[in-house]
This record gives structure tokens, C-alpha cells and sequence, in this order.
């Protein structure tokens, strides 16, 4: 894929954070040698995240995000300081700038990103204005950069490219591990009112470019040819991956020797933790009258017609467990900073979202004791083919059969609200 087109959740997201008016817009220009941020001496000049794609060698494909300052003030700072905290959750390096001083913000910044497990690099910007102070003790690795004369632009670059996590943009396995080189799987593609005209869904091209890539072979069929197409090979394939929403017709025309999933699933295991999102699907059977349940979307669509989102996922919910439930949407990169109020959040595939921010929200949920799914195992799951959809993947089989037993062997007198407040426990 080339450098220039490849999607920004396989970018290494580089963000840009600190007090207003450090730099941060200047040092993103001088970076990426663009004006691609607007710069002001009046501080909070930044508003929304601003991202510059790019090829930063030999790095690779990476994403700059200039944010707001961590310490703006009045209602609209405090509006600009929650979408900041958001690119938090993206960032696979995070640059503290700094415009030579050094104190408690900076201090608390540095330990989030630990807490975060975020690797961390400070620029000390404006280095022509003064000299930078030392960072004794902090174990942080630190550059004096100048965006105006552009000294130490250089050294920052070769830094960033040190620093960076080795695997944020490594190997992208969504499949090729399942199906190995010759063999042979079948994807089932249905084209309606949702599919690009003329292109496929990012999940369906990603996967068979990592099916090329990996020298397998794949037959794509939408599910009205399933079937026709299965009888016509002479052994059976490796794998069979569908859209999610073919799910019930596709499970029927495959045989049960087949190993079974979909696209949804596999970018489940890819963006986030299988296994925790394949037990929040189990908490469906435990909603109740009046509980909310958050449909989070990684990209910006317009929804049309049976949208998966609005519309499908809501009422095969509401028909597997008859409960009247209330639903709440988002869509990028927004995401509630307070999750106490839903009982469940179901997400997209997140194709559109790095591996990081993903994990983030399932973190975020797990603390908040909410359990998390994904659009696919939710389906499974209230399609009844939820542990079929999971055999290709035997570590997420088994957890959900230990639940599945757990419950089996609860007894009857307990109540749904203690199994429901278990299950979130996960």
C-alpha cells in the first residue's frame, strides 16, 4: 500500500501537546515543512486537532496531531481541553513541547503518559530565545528545537524516529496467520445501499491485500453466489470470512467442517481485545427496560436507509431479548468521557481508528464496569452462532464457554441484576 494513501489507523499518530502558545503549531510546520497549522502570537490559537499525514522516513507512515493547550481557561478552553484529552488516547508518542520552562503541568503531563504506557519525547522549543533547562531524574530523552530558525528540526525528526514504539506500525495480521500461504478463503462481500459504488469497505480491502501479501489465495462472492460458489471447488477453503449483516445466510450455506467469521470479528482481534469484547456481547441477554446502550462508530458516514448502526444492530437487540432499550450514538473520534450510564457499548470494526485508541476505550469501559462488544460478535451473538463466529480463535472460544458454563451452573434463585453486574466484571 502506498505510503501516501495508507489508512491513518495503520499510521504511527504522533501528538503534539503542552501550554498554549509553547509552539506547538510552529513546530508542526517546521516539521512537516507545510503550513498545515495556523500560527498566532495570541494564545489558544489551536482549536481542533489539526493532523498532517505523511511519510517520515524510515519510520514510515505517520500522522501529526497539533493540539490545544492543556491549560486553556473559560468554556470554550474547556471544550478545546476535552478534545485534546481525546487525541490522548490515540497518540502512539507523545511530544511534551515546551518553550524552555519546565514545572508541575509538565511534571503531570510526563506521569499521564506513563500511566498510559505512552513513550514520551520533549522538545524544548524556541531554543533561540534561551537554553533549555535539564530534565534530571524524569528518564526522558529531550531536544531544543528552534520552529522559527529551524535549528534542531533535524535532531527532533531523527528522535521521533528513535522513539517511536517499534510495533505501532509493524505487521498488520488480520487474517494471513489463519490461512497460510496456498490455501485458500472465501469472502463474502454484499454490495447494497452502504457499499462505496465502484470500491469495497476499507476491513474488505485490507483484508485481502494481507491475504496477497501473505501469498493465500482469495474467492470474493457476495451471498447470493455463496453457495454456488462453494460447490463449485474441489476442497473446501481454509476460511470463510462474511459482512456481518450476512451473517444468518451465510452460516447456513457453510458447512459446520468450515471455520466461520467476519470481517467485524477479525478487526476485533486486530484494533482491540477479542476476547473482553467477545464476553461484553454476552451482557445483550442481561439488558433491561431502560437501559442505555452506546452504537460507537469510528467513521463519519452519512447512515442511510437499513444502517448497521442505527438501525440493524438496535433491532436485533431489541428482538433478541424484547426489552425496550435506548440507544445512543457517536461517531470518530468522539467517545463520552462519562460511561456510568450505559450498560452496554457496542463498537464498529474501527477500521478507522489505531490499535491504541481502541484499547483506551476498552480500558475506559472496563473501569467503568460497562461491557464492550463489536458490531460482529454482537450479531453472532443474537443470531445464537456467537461460539461458531469464535472457532477460528480458541483463546476467546474459551473464555466465552467458561461463561457460558458459569451460567449454566448458576442457580436458578439468583438474580439477573447480580449476573448482569458479573458480567461486567470481566
Amino acid at each position: 500500500m502506498r505510503a501516501q494513501s495508507t489508512p491513518r489507523g495503520f499510521r504511527v499518530q504522533i501528538g503534539l501537546f503542552g501550554r498554549r502558545n509553547t509552539g506547538k503549531s510552529s513546530l508542526l510546520n517546521a516539521l512537516t515543512r507545510q503550513q498545515v497549522s495556523i500560527v498566532s502570537e495570541v494564545a489558544g490559537t489551536t482549536t481542533d486537532p489539526v493532523e498532517k499525514p505523511m511519510e517520515l522516513l524510515p519510520l514510515g507512515p505517520v500522522v501529526f496531531i497539533d493540539t490545544a493547550g492543556l491549560d486553556d481557561v473559560g468554556a470554550l478552553g474547556e471544550e478545546r481541553i476535552v478534545k485534546t484529552r481525546r487525541a490522548l488516547d490515540r497518540a502512539d508518542l507523545a511530544v511534551i513541547v515546551s518553550d524552555g520552562g519546565w514545572g508541575d503541568f509538565e511534571d503531570g503531563l510526563l506521569e499521564e503518559f506513563k500511566r498510559r504506557r505512552v513513550p514520551v519525547l520533549v522538545a524544548f522549543n524556541k531554543s533561540d530565545l534561551g537554553t533549555a533547562p535539564r530534565l534530571e531524574n524524569r528518564q526522558v530523552k529531550s531536544v531544543s528545537v528552534s520552529a522559527l530558525t529551524g535549528d534542531g528540526i533535524a535532531e527532533l525528526r531523527a528522535a521521533i524516529v528513535e522513539s517511536a514504539p517499534k510495533d505501532a506500525a509493524g505487521e498488520q495480521t488480520i487474517v494471513s496467520d489463519l490461512v497460510r500461504p496456498g490455501e485458500l478463503a472465501v469472502l463474502v462481500v454484499p454490495i447494497d445501499k452502504e457499499a462505496p459504488k465502484g470500491r469495497l469497505i476499507l476491513p474488505e480491502a485490507q483484508t485481502i491485500r494481507d491475504l496477497l501479501d501473505h501469498h493465500a489465495m482469495c474467492m470474493v462472492v457476495t451471498e447470493s453466489e455463496l453457495a454456488s460458489a462453494l460447490a463449485n471447488l474441489r476442497r473446501a477453503p481454509r476460511l470463510v470470512v462474511t459482512d456481518s449483516q450476512a451473517f444468518s445466510k451465510v452460516a447456513a450455506e457453510v458447512p459446520a467442517g468450515v471455520p466461520l467469521t467476519s470481517f467485524s470479528i477479525l478487526f476485533s482481534r486486530l484494533k482491540g481485545d477479542l476476547a473482553a469484547q467477545a464476553l461484553g456481547a454476552a451482557a445483550i441477554g442481561d439488558l433491561r427496560d431502560g437501559d442505555r446502550v452506546l452504537i460507537a462508530e469510528a467513521c463519519t458516514h452519512h447512515p442511510i436507509g437499513e444502517d448497521i448502526g442505527r438501525v440493524k444492530i438496535p433491532r436485533w437487540i431489541r428482538e433478541y431479548n424484547g426489552t425496550r432499550v435506548e440507544f445512543v450514538h457517536t461517531q470518530g473520534h468522539d467517545f463520552p468521557e462519562d460511561l456510568s450510564s450505559f450498560r452496554l457499548i457496542v463498537h464498529c470494526g474501527a477500521c478507522m481508528l489505531n490499535r491504541r485508541e481502541v484499547t483506551a476505550r476498552i480500558a475506559r469501559s472496563k473501569a467503568a464496569g460497562v461491557a464492550i462488544t463489536n458490531y460482529g460478535l454482537a450479531i453472532a451473538f443474537c443470531l445464537g452462532i456467537l461460539e461458531r463466529a469464535l472457532e477460528p480463535f480458541p483463546a476467546a472460544l474459551e473464555v466465552v464457554r467458561k461463561r457460558r458454563t458459569r451460567e449454566q451452573s448458576r442457580p436458578a434463585s439468583e438474580s439477573k441484576t447480580s449476573s448482569l453486574e458479573r458480567n461486567y466484571a470481566y
